[in-house]
């Protein structure tokens, strides 16, 4: 058997060797992470209630997998120079052919690489133009005020019996909660009453700062996400560090089925008999008794604890 037979012997066995090795560890990886299929492809990514957070999330999963292959191919590449082209025993010290130019290996790594950017550049503009489209006729309509160090919540289109729009507004001892149907859409209007802030709800994935004067200052107010998909209590933050009550800022996002969503805001355009006033969001999510879902209180987050008696929330009732 000459030097080349025992050579391409080498190189097969080296093969069979690596390739056993890596479907082991595949193996070994996948039963003791315990992570199902759908766990696995999210690459880390949170789960989301949005169709925009899926595709968010859709999007990082292609871009990882494509990262993977080139990952591969560039490893598989490297180790086998560093396995088949070592210096071996018996070989003298004559440096090995040099190859200073391959215009087709040039030509693969330039237009490769540049049609990998393209690509991933086209669909990332795409997503994004879908998580920041704008509907001309969403389903229900909020316009979210934050303040220092909480939230008000209007729905645009419904009123009182006082004259004004139904609206949850937080205090230092109560967290606001935002009542959402699932199934529908929602468009959010942003605006700050004071310092900037930003509206942030994990599971929908996305954030936005709130600005100040946001028409005069020409920035982005509105979002709309085309529905929530499950019912559900998501808690919600503000993302920016606004001030000393920064962490405390938080509010909740309930979804529940739409039926249940009218006559909530049917409950809060009326007078409570028990009360002689309108309708609180407490109130009203307690008479629909739907169980978790119609807790008339935060079930995600609770008030913090704070001395504020030198600035109090800034952000009073109107009428």
């Amino acid at each position: 058997m000459g030097r080349a037979q025992r050579g391409a012997d080498r190189r097969r066995t080296g093969w069979k060797r690596a390739a056993k090795l890596a479907g082991l560890g595949v193996l070994v990886v996948t039963l003791t992470t315990g992570c199902s299929v759908e766990e696995a492809i999210r690459f880390g990514w949170p789960a989301g209630v949005t169709p925009q957070a899926e595709a968010m999330r859709q999007l990082w999963t292609w871009s990882c997998i494509a990262a993977l292959i080139v990952g591969v191919i560039t490893w598989g590449a490297m180790f086998w120079s560093v396995a088949f082209h070592r210096k071996r025993k018996g070989d003298d010290d004559t440096p090995p052919r040099q190859t200073q130019y391959n215009l087709p290996v040039e030509l693969v790594f330039t237009i490769v690489p540049t049609i990998i950017v393209a690509v991933l550049f086209g669909f990332t503009v795409n997503v994004q133009n879908y998580v920041d489209k704008h509907d001309p006729d969403p389903d229900v309509r909020v316009a979210v005020t934050a303040f220092q160090w909480n939230w008000r919540f209007d729905y645009i289109g419904t009123r009182t019996p006082t004259g004004g729009p139904v609206e949850t507004l937080g205090t230092s001892s109560t967290i606001p909660v935002l009542v959402l149907p699932t199934d529908r859409s929602v468009e959010f209007t942003l605006k700050s009453e004071d310092v900037v802030h930003s509206f942030w709800v994990p599971e929908f994935l996305f954030k936005r700062d709130v600005f100040p004067m946001p028409d005069k200052n020409d920035t982005d107010k509105t979002f709309v996400i085309d529905k929530i998909d499950r019912e559900g209590a998501f808690v919600g933050r503000c993302a920016e560090l606004c001030g000393a009550y920064h962490s405390a800022m938080n509010f909740e996002v309930r979804a529940i089925q739409p039926a249940l969503y009218d006559r909530y805001i049917q409950l809060r355009s009326q007078v409570n008999p028990q009360t002689g006033s309108p309708y609180t969001a407490g109130e009203a999510l307690a008479a629909l008794d739907c169980g978790e879902w119609c807790a008339p209180e935060a079930i995600t987050t609770y008030p913090f604890a704070t001395d504020r008696t030198q600035r109090s929330a800034s952000l009073r009732t109107s009428g």
